[in-house]
Order: structure tokens, then C-alpha cells, then sequence
């Protein structure tokens, strides 16, 4: 099959090179080329050169895979949820259900797959074909986190809007792929936390209570139904009455593909063992998280609830570790010195849990921590260099 798609895209090549009649659409047509054939072309041999089996692309695809667990377990946990508020579990969950809960949680995340790559990418190859560069690989996995982390009933025009906001103004602004400051997929969601807050935020946003296109739409709710996620509850006064293996395991209320932490360590596993993200980010946030969760267990004040709440809950109440494995360990946006790694963890960690003991509305802080994180890993490199230099010099003078 591959041999035939590429005899094919032989064939339509020289209609796409300078001089075809769509030679306008170089970039897309390289864009796709790129995708799913191996390059054949090599850079100018300037000086030593480093051979590796690695590149962008290949690395792009590593974060995928990793982050499939979280989105299958995502689409299924949509459904379980509706047929828990619809009250249709009430028997007990058989197999006829299971695959209801999966196909009603398919059909309801599967838009906001589609609206994100076809705003991102349409941008993107947009930008590409005018500045007359090559189209990245960069929006591979920012397209695919963007519905992972909005709640299930945000609008879609809302994540069109939220996602052309965040390509245009957070990275090609900078320059595109490699040059942007700040994590796409964060700004994304911070741009609708701030200009939609009732969508991303109360007992609303994250149960599909209606019908999706249609499908199991006009059931009655529950008495007594409330989908405020645990973090939320906190937040208003409420104790959580859901334990820590129901956090661990995943079937509670939250973003899309946040609540489970067996699909997040399963993507964490893979990321390690390809040496696509650094174990000094994840490691240093979950234990600094950890401390700052204990130290105000023991010190905050008695009558606040998230800060009385166990520092073990953090570690798996809303996008804690979802932020610490897959969005921290951005190689573009995250520091890049190995000590400077241990910092930026250390700082992402603490202002976590800071952020969620200490502004009740705002109760997750991962996605505000990290965007700090980003904005002085420059800042946190450079001091680790300058202080690298400055001990070499004192060394040489000595």
C-alpha cells in the first residue's frame, strides 16, 4: 500500500515544484510528505555532524502514543459519567452499557479532535504557504492535547476561537514551532478560562447531561445529581466524599482527559523509556507538590478545606499529574539545563498547590503554575550557565 501512495505522491510532485500549476501549495504538499515518508534529503555537511535515530517528528509521535490511554479512557469516562447522572447505572454497569458509555463518550469527544486540528493545522499550513517554509510537526501534539483538557460542554466554536487565539499569538507570533515561550495547549485553555469562566468551571461544565447529536438525549438527572469535580467542591465549602482509589481510578467528574492517573502513568511510562520527556521535571514537581501539600496540612489555616486537603489527594485531584507528565515536560517551553530542570520543577510544584490552597477561584493551579514555569525557564537557564561560567573563571584564575 505504502509503495503505491508513494509512487503516487512522485507523480504529483512536479505539479506541487516551482513552476507546477499548484506550486502555491508547496508547504501543504511537503507538509504531508513529511508526515508519512521518511525524508531523503540531508542538511549541508558544515563541521562535525551528530547522527541520531531521532527527530521532531518521530518525537511528536512518542507523545501521541503516550497520551492515548488518557483519551480513550477520556471518551469512555464522558459516557460513564452521563449514564451515571442519567441514573441508567443504577442496575450496575453491564457490557451493553460499558460499550454505550464508550460510544456515547466517542461521539461526544470526537468534534472537539476535529475543531482543534482543522483550526491549528489550517493556520498553520496558512502561515507556512506565506512565509514559504516548511510546515512543523509541532501542532501534532498540541492539537491532540487541546481536547484533553477543556470540559466536555464547552462550545466548539469556543475552542475554535480559543485554539486560532493561542496558535496565532503564542506561537507564530514567536517565530512557529520552537520559538514560542509558552505551551500552546495552555494558553489555549487559559484563554478560555478567563474569557468564557462559566464554561470551564462549576457543576455544568464537566457531565454531558444532554444527548450527544441526538443520541440519549431528554433523560431525567438524578436527585441530588452535582457535577462539581472534587476541586471545586473544596473550593465552595463542600467536603469530598469521593476517596483516593476512586481519583486513582478515574471515573469521577473533571476534563476530558485528566482523571485518570493509571492512563497517565501508562503515557509517563512511555515517555520515559523513549527518553522523549525528562524524569528531573516530573520527579522534582509531584515531590515539591508533596511538600508544600504537607506543609500546609500542618500549618495552613483549620477552617480551609484545601488546604487541610491530604497532600496524597493532590497528587491525583484534577490536572496535577496530567500538567506534570505531559505538559511541563514541553522540551520547547520547559527549561533545558539539568539543573535548571530541577528548579523549573521545584517552582511548578509549589505554586501549584499555593495557587489552589490560596485562591478559592481558581481551584486547579497546575495550568497557571505551569505558564509561570514557562515564562522564566530563560531566566532559569541563564542564571544556571552564568553560574557555570563564573565557576569556570574562578577556577582558571586559581
Amino acid at each position: 500500500m505504502f509503495e503505491g501512495l508513494y509512487k503516487l505522491k512522485e507523480q504529483l510532485r512536479p505539479n506541487f515544484e516551482e513552476g507546477g500549476k499548484l506550486h502555491a501549495f508547496w508547504s501543504l504538499f511537503d507538509g504531508f510528505e513529511s508526515f508519512l515518508f521518511t525524508p531523503n534529503t540531508t542538511g549541508k555537511r558544515l563541521g562535525a555532524q551528530i547522527h541520531a535515530g531521532n527527530d521532531s517528528k518521530r518525537t511528536m509521535i512518542y507523545v501521541v502514543l503516550a497520551l492515548v490511554p488518557c483519551m480513550l479512557f477520556g471518551m469512555y469516562n464522558v459516557g460513564y459519567q452521563h449514564l451515571l447522572a442519567t441514573g441508567q447505572l443504577m442496575g450496575g454497569l453491564t457490557a451493553a452499557l460499558f460499550w454505550k458509555a464508550f460510544g456515547f463518550g466517542l461521539l461526544a469527544v470526537l468534534p472537539y479532535i476535529l475543531v482543534s486540528y482543522i483550526v491549528g493545522l489550517g493556520i498553520e499550513f496558512t502561515v507556512a504557504q506565506w512565509k514559504h517554509e516548511e510546515i512543523a510537526e509541532g501542532f501534532l501534539v498540541t492539537g491532540f492535547l487541546i481536547p484533553l483538557i477543556v470540559p466536555i460542554n464547552t462550545p466548539l466554536w469556543m475552542v475554535a476561537v480559543a485554539t486560532a487565539f493561542a496558535v496565532i499569538f503564542a506561537k507564530e507570533v514567536f517565530g512557529g514551532t520552537g520559538y514560542n515561550i509558552f505551551n500552546v495547549a495552555l494558553i489555549t485553555r487559559a484563554f478560555l478560562f478567563f474569557a468564557y469562566p462559566t464554561h470551564m468551571t462549576g457543576d455544568k461544565a464537566f457531565i454531558r447531561t444532554e444527548g450527544t447529536w441526538g443520541w440519549d438525549g431528554g433523560q431525567a438527572l438524578v436527585d441530588g445529581f452535582s457535577g462539581a469535580t472534587p476541586l471545586t467542591q473544596l473550593a465552595t465549602g463542600s467536603s469530598v466524599d469521593l476517596g483516593f482509589w476512586d481519583m486513582v481510578n478515574g471515573l469521577v467528574p473533571g476534563s476530558i482527559g485528566e482523571t485518570c492517573v493509571w492512563a497517565i502513568l501508562m503515557g509517563a511510562a512511555l515517555l520515559l523509556i523513549t527518553r522523549t520527556a525528562d524524569w528531573r521535571i516530573m520527579f522534582s514537581i509531584i515531590v515539591t507538590g508533596c511538600i508544600t501539600a504537607l506543609l500546609f496540612n500542618k500549618f495552613g489555616a483549620a477552617d480551609n478545606l484545601v488546604a487541610q486537603y491530604p497532600w496524597y489527594m493532590h497528587l491525583v485531584s484534577g490536572g496535577f499529574l496530567f500538567g506534570a507528565v505531559f505538559m511541563a515536560t514541553d522540551p520547547v517551553t520547559a527549561a533545558r539545563t539539568d539543573c535548571g530542570k530541577w528548579i523549573y520543577g521545584a517552582l511548578i510544584g509549589f505554586m501549584a498547590v499555593v495557587v489552589r490552597v490560596l485562591n478559592p477561584g481558581y481551584p486547579e493551579g497546575m495550568m497557571l503554575a505551569i505558564l509561570l514555569g514557562n515564562a522564566v525557564a530563560p531566566l532559569i537557564d541563564w542564571c544556571v550557565v552564568q553560574r557555570n561560567i563564573n565557576r569556570r573563571l574562578a577556577r582558571a584564575k586559581a
